[in-house]
């Protein structure tokens, strides 16, 4: 007599399923199996009907099962800001437009509203762990939190005060305090997020390098965006950004390099050395015209990328999977090389290879045994998107955000067949409407 079933909370089968690991692998006909918020096991369909008996059963007969895609880098709570200031170099948009805006509307209300806006979008396009950077860092966690995301909150330190600090020790201070409260929470993890190197003076880099290796945490940072950047800080400190932060202990393995669209051979060989991470930002990078990114030059050192956003007031959307096309495609067009950047790096950059540079890539990135069951399924059935001969391929040049059908975060579902679950939608869009009139006046 064969044995019983076992128990489990949820089986999802699939007609493909892309687990990453290993990469370049792509399942036909198989089942993921999650318990307590985690993957048990990955089996073939018949398989595991015959090993488990599930509470939730989710048969996806025309959908491909893959990872929840990583956003390495964004703001969520800029989603307020869209479209507010279009079509300019970066620094005359920071100046001029962004900041001014941000001095007179950020409050905690905005920045929960904003990141509630910005976490429904990112889940309807199968995105379910960001790293985040924007103030009210503890208003920003329980956004996600009740949207049903995961999220890398990034604590914020800059020089010059706002209404959230006066300082770069008091933007500390409160960062510190959101993680205390915070840190618990098995959805949510932390950054150093020093916003940039002409925001940040030695002194603070010194002082969140030390607190980022007394707590294990990753440090954010925007680093070598443009020229202008580079030139100021050859005019103001007689060396390059990455040379500073050489210097000043930054450079490591917990490094999360935000844009890096402007490094010499020294520096990609330091970024390898060093173990760096880079969150490369394709349609931000293109949009602000900062520069373009050396991804394959970046690939042929082992340097670690993962794929990110940008805010929407700089990209205008939050759109990982368009960003996987466009990032294989500028590589592509940077390196002359049709083979730069193909579909399953792209792929492993969207998904582990975000997680890799949070420090998370045990937990979330792949489906595989153990990890937390952060997943996403993307429908295949749409005439445009046949016939399809390689399911990873169409996956990187072919499919749309509005192709993504569910989410799940630990196991919980955010979204099923295109709805989500956890965003009231109306409420949601009426303070959205009102932050638009204020930020009209």
């Amino acid at each position: 007599m064969p044995p019983a079933p076992s128990r489990a909370d949820l089986v999802i089968e699939a007609r493909w399923v892309l687990p990453i690991e290993p990469q370049g692998v792509v399942l036909a006909d198989h089942a993921v199996v999650v318990d307590a918020g985690r993957i048990v096991a990955l089996l073939p369909i018949d398989v595991a009907r015959a090993q488990y008996a599930a509470a939730e059963h989710v048969r996806l007969r025309e959908h491909v099962l893959m990872p929840g895609l990583v956003n390495l880098h964004t703001h969520a709570a800029m989603s307020l800001m869209r479209g507010l200031a279009d079509d300019l170099p970066l620094m005359q948009w920071l100046r001029e437009h962004i900041w001014p805006a941000e001095a007179k509307h950020v409050s905690r209300d905005f920045v929960y509203d904003g990141t509630l806006l910005a976490a429904a979008e990112m889940l309807r396009g199968g995105v379910t762990c960001a790293n985040d950077m924007y103030f009210y860092a503890d208003a920003a966690a329980q956004a996600f939190l009740d949207a049903g995301m995961r999220a890398a909150v990034g604590l914020i330190a800059v020089e010059f005060p706002t209404g959230y600090a006066g300082d770069a020790e008091g933007y500390i201070e409160r960062g510190l305090e959101v993680r205390d409260a915070l840190r618990d929470q098995p959805r949510l993890s932390f950054c150093m997020a020093p916003h940039a190197p002409y925001t940040v003076s030695d002194r603070t880099f010194e002082r969140l390098a030390m607190l980022a290796e007394e707590l294990d945490l990753p440090i954010h940072l925007h680093l070598h965006e443009s020229a202008d950047e580079i030139a100021t800080s050859v005019k103001e400190h007689g060396v390059r950004p990455i040379e500073r932060l050489r210097a000043l202990g930054v450079l490591g393995p917990r490094l999360i390099a935000v844009h890096a669209a402007h490094l010499d051979t020294q520096e990609l060989d330091l970024f390898a050395t060093h173990g760096c991470s880079v969150a490369h930002c394709p349609s931000s990078n293109l949009k602000l015209a900062s520069g373009f990114a050396p991804v394959s030059a970046m690939l042929q050192r082992g340097i670690n990328i993962g794929l990110g956003t940008d805010g929407a007031a700089s990209n205008n959307r939050l759109d990982v999977l368009g960003e996987m096309r466009t990032a294989a495609l500028l590589a592509k067009a940077v390196a002359g090389r049709a083979e730069a950047l193909p579909h399953h790096d792209a792929l492993r950059a969207a998904t582990l290879g975000g997680a890799a540079a949070l420090g998370m890539d045990a937990e979330i990135g792949s489906i595989v045994p153990g990890k937390w069951a952060d997943l996403c399924a993307i429908s295949l059935d749409r005439l445009e998107l046949s016939p399809c001969y390689d399911v990873a391929s169409h996956l990187v040049y072919c499919c749309a955000r509005d192709d993504v059908t569910h989410v799940w975060t630990a196991g919980v579902a955010s979204m099923a067949d295109r709805r989500l679950l956890h965003v009231d939608n109306n409420g949601l869009k009426n303070r959205v409407f009102l932050w638009h009139n204020a930020l009209l006046e």
